[in-house]
């Protein structure tokens, strides 16, 4: 089964930020079931999924101006019987590009940038083929200490979603 899935998040700088950073983060993503635990008895009964994102972020707060990266990662579903409400979680590794500002204190040192995404939310299916999600999101982006110093940036935040099926 193929999920085709558009994603926004409104993401918030923690965790010692160089600056007050806000993104709007916004996700197309694809992703293929693999693994299907659905004849499993208890909390672990579900599916895996292999999803590619690809992301586009203004910066609404921060030093630079934007962000684009595609990210690759794994996604569980936790499937109840009989229920349309479906919880989630995943994570995945990925790369893009920063407007980086390096002559300014607490700027990116260099546009290159690796990111750590993950995610715990609900999935509501309204029928067999689409379905809403709502959840919240960890962004982590850095140059993996490419430049001195490397700042690194750390948002969390709201996730919104809507899913189609084929």
């Amino acid at each position: 089964r193929l999920d085709f899935a558009v994603e926004t998040a409104y993401l918030f700088g923690a965790i010692n930020p160089p600056a007050n950073y806000e993104m709007s983060a916004n996700f197309l993503t694809g992703r293929i079931r693999w693994g299907d635990y659905l004849d499993r008895a208890g909390f672990f009964r579900g599916y895996n999924q292999v999803y590619l994102s690809f992301v586009a972020e203004p910066i609404i707060r921060g030093i630079e101006n934007h962000y684009f990266g595609m990210n690759l990662g794994l996604r569980y579903n936790f499937v109840r019987p009989s229920s349309r409400i479906v919880p989630y979680f995943s994570g995945g590794l990925g790369l893009g590009f920063i407007d980086s500002q390096p002559a300014r204190f607490g700027g990116q040192g260099q546009d290159f940038t690796f990111n750590v995404l993950s995610a715990a939310g609900l999935s509501y299916q309204f029928s067999d083929r689409f379905s809403g999600e709502l959840g919240v999101l960890y962004q982590h982006l850095s140059n993996a200490g490419q430049t001195d110093p490397n700042p690194s940036l750390n948002l969390f935040g709201p996730q919104i979603g809507f899913m189609f099926s084929f």
